[in-house]
């Protein structure tokens, strides 16, 4: 548990730093370009990288995840201090914006298959739920006060100072990072077959495993169809629908990371005992539903009220089919695994990408109204193709957590 230790704070820095990003970032593309499909570019090409992340996971099974960990997020550190000294020089522009921004999502979507694999390899069976429920804290209380406070510094020091607190956070972040244990693979009979040869075998085990390719569809469905509202398109929601400001912007977004604190904090505390696999579905069709009543929402504070609930589905879902893949995935393929998941995050840069048309075409409301709608219609599918390993509660994956 001392790895641990050093890997929550670690991850918190971190986390605070992405959601204090995000908020800088598209706000500053939407004012400056006022172009609802820079943002969506922006928004997308953070997650470019998911389509590597099998990679990452490759070279963690082989090497172990201090050296990873401390290597990207001091990677981390170095891009924001060049938004940082671009700013400095009133150098900073949309496009240079959406440069660094493909750079960095080479890495970041990685970032969090990392932390979910390390806490599988170095936390006790038994203690797994309560340790992914206070991981995924760090990232919902980043996301109330990376929102809020990136917000409210750019709105009163300006974006160079607010950048200077990115790079700080980065800093820290890959200090703390260096009190990871190391979990090196170099010494096991996998780490002697080629890379490649790793990447089959790890496409392999998951098509065989049904329980593992429901789990990728329903991350790949959320990708898609939910997560786009409360991420990428959240600045046009606060700009266009709710007229409001940052400060709204970052209310709207601190709204839904309280909304998964609040659950994170509900799994960690081990007070509910859940059948996994059948609660991540029900929360998913939970979260879709909620996201078609968004669709029409005109108030920002019934927005605000909306996007709690729709937060608490999100995490209470996301966190489960953490756990549930976890639990199904020998420990020689977990990072490997993992970083197939990471996969389902193209998703979202494709679901972002296809929003921009459509909202031109049809309008937000109807763009909203269409995904909820098909989001709906994944999760009644998935329910019924694979009922036997995903809703009877006899399946080892509804195993009680």
């Amino acid at each position: 548990m001392r790895s641990f230790r050093f890997q929550w704070p670690a991850d918190l820095a971190t986390s605070w730093a992405f959601e204090m990003e995000t908020i800088l970032l598209g706000w500053f593309i939407l004012i400056e370009s006022g172009s609802v499909m820079m943002l969506v570019a922006y928004g997308s090409l953070q997650y470019v990288g998911s389509l590597v992340s099998p990679l990452f996971g490759v070279v963690c099974d082989r090497i172990g995840y201090r050296h990873m960990l401390w290597g990207t997020r001091a990677f981390y550190a170095v891009l924001a201090a060049s938004v940082m000294i671009l700013s400095l020089l009133n150098a900073l522009t949309p496009d240079k914006v959406l440069w660094i921004a493909a750079v960095c999502g080479l890495i970041r979507p990685s970032d969090q298959m990392m932390r979910n694999a390390l806490i599988a390899q170095t936390v006790p069976a038994e203690q797994l739920m309560g340790a992914l429920g206070i991981s995924r804290m760090t990232s919902d209380s980043a996301r109330i006060a990376g929102a809020l406070a990136g917000a409210g510094l750019v709105a009163s020091l300006g974006m160079t100072w607010a950048y200077a607190v990115v790079t700080c956070l980065y800093v820290i972040s890959m200090l703390l990072s260096r009190g990871v244990q190391d979990l090196s693979q170099s010494d096991s009979p996998q780490a002697l077959s080629s890379p490649l040869q790793d990447l089959k075998s790890a496409f392999i085990y998951v098509w065989q495993k049904p329980v593992l390719m429901g789990a990728m569809l329903l991350a790949f469905g959320v990708n898609l169809f939910a997560f786009p509202f409360s991420l990428g398109l959240l600045p046009y929601v606060a700009k266009n629908i709710f007229l409001t400001d940052q400060t709204g912007l970052g209310l709207l977004g601190a709204s839904f990371a309280l909304g998964g604190l609040l659950a994170s904090m509900t799994l960690s505390s081990h007070r509910l005992k859940l059948r996994a696999a059948k609660t991540m579905l029900i929360a998913a069709c939970v979260w879709f539903f909620l996201d078609l009543i968004f669709a029409w929402c005109t108030s920002l504070q019934v927005g605000m009220l909306i996007l709690v609930l729709a937060g608490f589905a999100q995490s209470l879902c996301m966190t489960l089919l953490a756990a549930v893949m976890l639990r199904e995935t020998e420990a020689a393929f977990r990072g490997r695994v993992m970083g197939m998941r990471m996969l389902a995050i193209w998703g979202l840069p494709l679901g972002l990408f296809l929003s921009g048309p459509l909202i031109q075409s049809i309008g937000y409301a109807g763009t909203a109204v269409l995904y909820s709608l098909l989001g709906l219609a994944l999760g009644v599918f998935m329910t019924l193709y694979w009922r036997r390993v995903l809703w009877d509660s006899h399946s080892p994956a509804n195993t009680f957590l």
